[in-house]
C-alpha cells in the first residue's frame, strides 16, 4: 500500500532489503551461513517483477545480480561441494558465445547490456547451482525458504489489486494485458504470480495446523490466481498448475495412510477455491478469459497458433542452430536479428531454442548438463519432497519466458539440496563449528 501511495519508496524498500540480508549473510553464525544466502535469495526472486514494475531496482537485473552476489558470498564463507564441478563447466561453455557475439552483433547493438539480457539468467542459475548442490538443510529450513518467495508475492498482488481495482474498465480483447498486470509485462506478472501459487499451496498443506491459517492461506491462493488470471498471460497459471501437481504427487505418494486423508481434504478445498476464482475471474472479464484459454478471440472465432507466435520465433531459432551448429550464432544475435530485420525488440522466449541457436553444439551439452545432473543426483537423494516440483517450474517458466527473472534459476538449484532430519542438521553443525 505504501508503494502504491509512493512509488519512489520503492528504492528504499530494495535498499534496506538488500542491506539486511547481506548484514545477516556476513554476521550469523558460520553453521546459519547457507540458509540465510537462501532466504535472501528466494526473497529477491520473489520481489523481482514487483521492483521492476515500481522501478525500485538499482538497475533492470538488479535482483539476478544479488541472487549471484549472495551465492558468491556463501561460496566465500562456505565452499563449494567437488561433486557439483559439472555445473562449473557448464559457465566455461556459455563464454564462446560472448567471444562469437563479438563478431556477429550489429554495428549498433549495445554489446554489454545485450550480452548481460540473455547471460545473467544462466550465469545467475550456474552459480547458484554451484552452491546448492548437496547443501544441507532441514525440511523446516526449505518450508522458510519457500515462505520467502511468497511475501514479497504477496505484496505484489497486493499492489495489483490497488493499481487495477476494476478489471472491466481495462478490458479491449482477449490479448496478455498490461493494465490489469501493474503497468508491466502480463507474462513476468504471471509468471511471478505463479510462482506465489505455489508457494501459498506449499503452505496451504505443509504449515497449515489451524482451520485460522488454513482460511489465510486459501484466501491468498484465490487473490493471487485471480490476478494471475486476469493478466491474460497463461504460461505462469499453466506453470503453477503442473508445479503444484508435481509436489501434490510427491507428497500424497512420500505420506502415510492417514496424512493421505488430510492431503484429500486440503486437495478438494483446493479444488473449490480454484473454481470459485474462476467464475470470478469470467464474471469480472464478461467472459473474454473463458475465450483466452479456449484460444479464441473476442469474436469467439478459433486463433490458429495456441503459442501467440512463440513457435515461430522457435523455428526461427532452430534455423539459427542449423545455420551455425557448432558455435552458434552468438550471445543475443536472435534478437538482434530480429531488430535490424523488423525493427522489433523480440528477444527469445524459449530458453531451449536460445541455447541452441546462439551456443550450437555447446547448447546441447549445456541442456544434458542441466537435464542430467540432477536426476543423477536424486537417484542418490530422494528426501527432497519439492524436487520434481522446482524443476517443473524451471522447465515450464523456461520454454514461455526464457530467464527473464530470476526465479527459474534460484528453484533449479534449490532441487539439488541435501533435505536432511533436525538431529543430522545439528551434528553437521557440530562437526564443522569443531
Amino acid at each position: 500500500m505504501l508503494l502504491y501511495a509512493f512509488e519512489p519508496l520503492s528504492k528504499v524498500y530494495f535498499l534496506v532489503a538488500m542491506g539486511y540480508f547481506m548484514v545477516r549473510i556476513i554476521l550469523v553464525s558460520g553453521a546459519y551461513k547457507a540458509y540465510y544466502v537462501f532466504l535472501g535469495c528466494a526473497y529477491f526472486s520473489g520481489a523481482e517483477v514487483l521492483f521492476r514494475m515500481t522501478d525500485g531496482g538499482i538497475a533492470y537485473e538488479a535482483s539476478k545480480y544479488l541472487v549471484i552476489l549472495f551465492m558468491l558470498m556463501g561460496m566465500f564463507f562456505k565452499g563449494i561441494h567437488g561433486r557439483g564441478y559439472p555445473y562449473f563447466i557448464y559457465l566455461i561453455l556459455l563464454v564462446p558465445s560472448i567471444l562469437v557475439a563479438s563478431t556477429t552483433l550489429s554495428f549498433f547493438a549495445n554489446f554489454r547490456t545485450n550480452i548481460a539480457f540473455v547471460l545473467s539468467g544462466p550465469v545467475c542459475l550456474g552459480i547458484a547451482a554451484l552452491f546448492c548442490y548437496d547443501r544441507k538443510v532441514t525440511n523446516r529450513q526449505l518450508l522458510n525458504v519457500i515462505m520467502y518467495l511468497a511475501l514479497p508475492c504477496i505484496a505484489m498482488t497486493t499492489y495489483l489489486f490497488l493499481y487495477n481495482p476494476s478489471i472491466k474498465d481495462t478490458l479491449s480483447g482477449t490479448a496478455s494485458n498490461a493494465a490489469t498486470s501493474g503497468g508491466f509485462g502480463p507474462n513476468q506478472v504471471s509468471t511471478a504470480l505463479g510462482l506465489g501459487m505455489f508457494a501459498i499451496a506449499v503452505r496451504l498443506f505443509m504449515k497449515s495446523p489451524t482451520l485460522f491459517l488454513r482460511i489465510v492461506n486459501v484466501m491468498l491462493l484465490g487473490a493471487m490466481t485471480f490476478r494471475a488470471i486476469v493478466t491474460f498471460s497463461r504460461g505462469g497459471v499453466f506453470a503453477a498448475v503442473i508445479v503444484i501437481g508435481a509436489f501434490l504427487g510427491t507428497l500424497f505418494y512420500r505420506s502415510s495412510h492417514k496424512v493421505k486423508r488430510q492431503i484429500v481434504l486440503s486437495f478438494t478445498l483446493l479444488c473449490l477455491t480454484v473454481m470459485v476464482t474462476w467464475g470470478i475471474s469470467s464474471q469480472q472479464t464478461r467472459g473474454l478469459i473463458d475465450k483466452r484459454y479456449a484460444n479464441e478471440n473476442a469474436q469467439g472465432i478459433k486463433k490458429e497458433d495456441i503459442t501467440t507466435g512463440r513457435l515461430a520465433l522457435f523455428k526461427e531459432e532452430i534455423e539459427g542452430f542449423l545455420s551455425r551448429p557448432f558455435l552458434g550464432i552468438g550471445a543475443s544475435r536472435v534478437k538482434d536479428i530480429r531488430v535490424v530485420r523488423d525493427g522489433k525488440q523480440l528477444p527469445s522466449h524459449n530458453e531451449i531454442g536460445r541455447l541452441l541457436s546462439e551456443h550450437g553444439i555447446l547448447g546441447i551439452i549445456i541442456i544434458m548438463i542441466l537435464v542430467i545432473k540432477p536426476i543423477g543426483y536424486r537417484t542418490s537423494n530422494k528426501r527432497n519432497f519439492y524436487f520434481y516440483a522446482f524443476l517443473c517450474f524451471w522447465f515450464a517458466t523456461i520454454n514461455h519466458s526464457g530467464m527473464r527473472i530470476a526465479a527459474p534459476a534460484l528453484l533449479y538449484a534449490l532441487a539439488l539440496l541435501n533435505v536432511v532430519p533436525e538431529r543430522v542438521f545439528k551434528r553437521h553443525i557440530k562437526k564443522t563449528s569443531h
